[in-house]
């Protein structure tokens, strides 16, 4: 996709049930229209989307003419926002932090907290709790894509954020994205 064309930014939620992707997908591409990202999750018996589409002026305008009787179709809450993609203003690195830990409140935003002071952007994050093996005590997961500055010093960055988190007792790895 060209950088100067725009996007269309669609979320949605409702009650999750089968073939809800599908009915939502098909109009996407009845519209013309691409989709470029997306997260999709169900949640609690809850669905939810983010999406970024792509298309032609007249496909998006198509697209955004049919969205509200598409979300009372299919039982979903929906908004949209044209967007542009933006350019970092110094290139990233795609790293990736996994976190393991005994469930506490507070977990994710100490990590984004720590993340933020060194200007640091989370660009995806997904958490899960899950009993832990052999003695079933709750444990909590976090996975976070971040946008590293090309020019941060890795191994200071990492060993701070390695001791950041044995101090909070958290079992963590912070690695390059493998491509």
């Amino acid at each position: 996709m060209a950088s100067d064309t725009e996007s269309l930014v669609i979320t949605a939620s409702g009650e999750d049930k089968i073939g809800l992707v599908e009915g939502f997908t098909r109009r996407i591409s009845e519209s013309a229209c691409n989709i470029e990202e997306s997260r999709m999750a169900a949640l609690g018996g809850r669905f939810a989307l983010l999406m970024r589409v792509s298309g032609s002026w007249d496909a998006l305008a198509k697209l955004e003419a049919r969205l509200p009787a598409v979300g009372e179709e299919l039982g979903l809450a929906l908004t949209q926002q044209r967007t542009r993609p933006t350019r970092p203003e110094k290139p990233l690195i795609p790293y990736t932090v996994e976190v393991a830990a005994l469930d506490q409140p507070g977990i994710v935003n100490s990590l984004a907290n720590f993340f933020a002071r060194l200007h640091i952007n989370i660009e995806a994050l997904d958490t899960e709790t899950y009993p832990a093996p052999h003695t079933g005590a709750p444990m909590f997961a976090v996975h976070m894509t971040l946008g590293i500055p090309a020019d941060a010093h890795i191994a200071t960055l990492r060993g701070d954020f390695l001791d950041y988190c044995d101090d909070q007792n958290l079992d963590a790895t912070f690695e390059p994205v493998r491509m």
